[in-house]
């Protein structure tokens, strides 16, 4: 360390071994300011300048050294010097010293911390950046956050000290109004039933209510800077209570419960009802997984003692179910359906004019213009195309369009190429790897399902590796050629070029969020990262207007249905109810599942994300090839695995590995967000022989790893007693 870095920690360790050795706590105690506070005032009588000297001093040592004891000093310069040189003297020692612990962190601690966490202290340092000297005016007026804590973490970003300084000196100004004229109350006591003095009882009344008036303060000036522009066009009334932008998940779920507690609301959908999840993604993909699967069965029929028999079919009739499922399951999601339930269903591209204003270039011609108090954004996601040369020459497929492109085919793509080693990417190419198709899996990463813990991932690959898929990891697609009639993918692996043939490319890298347009460009509303990302919302799904609400895929950060689902009830109830009551977006349990087969299900930590995050915790693991249902089945394979707290039963993650992993998975998920632990799981009584058993099976693991086994020596020794 910098040896100037090193005298500096030292002389704060010494400051604050001396004010522990010394115990100089004492002093800044309320009892030791009553008792002597006829002393100070005689002292600040005989010599005013020297004791408000010695007090400005000793506030800034107090602050700069992070002592506790502040708040017991600011009620002294109320009770000693009254309430304006209290306040003078308090409001500049305090900014002073709460300045120098914000330059200590700095000297000492910045650099360090940025070379270890830089990529993680960057968007912390854009937003301070951006927003830095507002932010910190709000932790100063609404004293939630110690101010010891605020100084020192503030010194770790790349604040200005000149604005740190006279930020937390109008900030903390009014805080510390409050607090002096506590002071002053105090100074005039002089018996314990004088506590009960009006003037003593409002200053503590006031110190209590001050923080929600500040907050409400805040909220306002926010609210009137950023509706500024848009004052003159506010309307005097509104058409609607909600207007809602999309039809999937998100969209008709904010929108179901909006006329469910009587609002009118208007829901508009440009293209289909039910989104993505219905109409590309979840429902079709799982509709293609189980002919897949069968097929799959089929071909290994001996495995049930049967004969071995090659699947025959018809692709387009494998198709034409798919797009016959869609069909069974749209009356759920349907115009009618929701026009039923007192939704105003209008198709159409919606634009947010301004924050109220709503204008629907209608699918059968015209235009509409809605005005609304509040807005949800949920206009879903789309595929992510790569920007690779010679793509669109040699044409390509994505999960979006397979479905209509594949069911024009009589047969089985031959030679299919899949772009991306995720979720999307593996569940499709082993469905048409099962089909017949010979199936190319390439990722550019070192491993498949990279969220997944890595052995998780070679048992992805294993399983796809035996359905015929031949995945190829490490390899970048460069470009895409035409060689004749022929079709060629590009590669780079381990610094060489390499090709492969293939009769259709299907992408499966991802999907991003839609943000344009429907007006958030015009109306300046941010999004996590410029020009794409996801739109920036708070806690509660706001955008930086707060009637406009984000949810589903657009608002990130997970790409779910039931997630989407999720944020939809906030998104409805906070713009429909939030002057009254909002509500915090709890992302605390979130089970999602890939359905490859073996299907890998998972909520909460794994231990890849709790290594990272630097979170304790220990394993508990039972293989599933040992569970009677499965090996009935002959689905013997696979695994669950708990994360636990160490020495605790408290449940931190799951991760299963196996036939029906997502069913499975329910159970933890319901026992994580309400608190229960495996010894509750243990005492639950499982049906025999199901695939459920697996889960008490694992918490039994845990508690055969947790015996107490002093205890069970001395049970033992009782046992041989009563035998004699």
């Amino acid at each position: 360390m910098n040896p100037k870095k090193a005298g500096l920690a030292v002389l704060v360790a010494a400051l604050v071994a001396a004010y522990l050795a010394f115990d100089l706590g004492r002093y800044l105690s309320l009892d030791y300011l009553k008792n002597s506070q006829s002393a100070f005032a005689a002292l600040y009588a005989e010599r005013p300048l020297a004791v408000a000297a010695g007090f400005f001093g000793l506030y800034v040592l107090v602050t700069a050294a992070s002592f506790p004891g502040a708040a017991i000093l600011t009620l002294a310069g109320g009770a000693v010097f009254g309430l304006g040189w209290g306040l003078l003297l308090v409001s500049f020692a305090s900014s002073l010293g709460a300045t120098l612990a914000f330059l200590a962190a700095r000297f000492v601690l910045r650099d360090s911390l940025q070379a270890r966490f830089g990529n993680r202290l960057a968007e912390i340092n854009r937003g301070i950046e951006k927003d830095g000297a507002f932010y910190l005016f709000t932790l100063r007026l609404i004293p939630v956050v110690p101010f010891f804590v605020i100084n020192l973490v503030m010194g770790l970003t790349r604040m200005r000290a000149a604005t740190f300084y006279w930020v937390s000196q109008v900030g903390m100004l009014a805080g510390t109004a409050v607090y002096v004229n506590a002071g002053t109350q105090l100074a005039q006591l002089d018996s314990l039933q004088g506590i009960l003095s009006p003037g003593l009882l409002g200053s503590f009344v006031l110190l209590g209510v001050f923080p929600l008036l500040a907050r409400k303060l805040v909220a306002a000036v926010q609210r009137r800077k950023v509706y500024a522009r848009w004052a003159a066009v506010r309307p005097k009334s509104f058409d609607r209570n909600l207007v809602v932008i999309g039809g999937g998940a998100g969209g008709l779920v904010s929108a179901y419960i909006a006329a469910a507690v009587k609002a009118k609301v208007t829901l508009i959908e440009a293209h289909k009802m039910g989104g993505d999840c219905l109409n590309y993604g979840c429902v079709p993909s799982k509709a293609l997984i189980k002919s897949a699967k069968l097929a799959h069965q089929m071909r290994h029929a001996s495995r049930y003692g049967l004969s071995d028999a090659a699947p025959t079919f018809s692709f387009k009739a494998v198709m034409a179910r798919v797009h016959a499922v869609i069909a069974a399951i749209e009356p759920h999601d349907s115009i009618e359906r929701y026009t039923g339930l007192g939704v105003e269903v209008l198709q159409g591209h919606a634009k947010i004019i301004n924050p109220w204003t709503v204008e629907i270039a209608l699918n059968g011609g015209g235009k509409q213009v809605l005005t609304t108090r509040s807005i949800v954004i949920a206009a879903g996601a789309r595929p992510f195309v790569p920007p690779l040369p010679g793509l669109d020459e040699v044409g390509y497929v994505t999960s979006d369009t397979l479905w209509d492109t594949f069911a024009r085919l009589d047969e089985v793509p031959r030679r299919l190429v899949v772009l991306g080693g995720g979720p999307i990417g593996c569940e499709l190419a082993q469905s048409f790897a099962r089909l017949g198709s010979a199936v190319t899996q390439v990722e550019m990463g070192a491993r498949i399902m990279v969220r997944e813990d890595a052995e998780v991932s070679a048992l992805a690959e294993q399983a796809l590796a035996a359905d015929g898929v031949q995945v190829l990891t490490g390899h970048k697609a460069l470009r895409c050629e035409r060689v004749g009639t022929a079709k060629v993918l590009v590669m780079e692996h381990q610094g060489r070029e390499t090709r492969i043939e293939f009769d259709e490319l299907l992408c499966a890298v991802g999907r991003v969020a839609r943000l344009s347009g429907y007006g958030l460009e015009e109306l300046g509303i941010p999004t996590t990262r410029p020009g794409g990302g996801t739109i920036d919302t708070n806690e509660y799904l706001q955008t930086v207007y707060p009637n406009i609400y984000a949810a589903g895929d657009v608002a990130g950060p997970f790409q779910f249905t039931h997630t989407a689902a999720h944020q939809a009830w906030y998104a409805a109830v906070n713009a429909l109810f939030g002057e009254f009551k909002s509500f915090k977006v709890d992302y605390s349990v979130i089970p999602w599942a890939t359905f490859i087969d073996p299907e890998v299900a998972r909520v909460g930590l794994n231990e890849q994300e709790a290594t990272e995050k630097g979170i304790a915790y220990e394993v508990t693991r039972y293989g599933i090839d040992d569970l009677d249902r499965a090996i009935a089945d002959s689905e013997a394979h696979g695994f669950v695995k708990v994360l636990t707290v160490p020495g605790k039963d408290r449940i931190l993650g799951v991760t299963i590995v196996g036939t029906h992993a997502g069913d499975l998975l329910a159970e933890y998920v319901l026992a994580m967000k309400h608190g229960l632990g495996l010894n509750k799981m243990l005492g639950t009584i499982h049906t025999y022989p199901t695939l459920s058993e697996a889960n008490k099976y694992a918490a039994g693991e845990w508690k055969r790893a947790h015996q107490p086994h002093a205890l069970l020596a001395w049970v033992r020794r009782f046992h041989d007693w009563k035998r004699g």
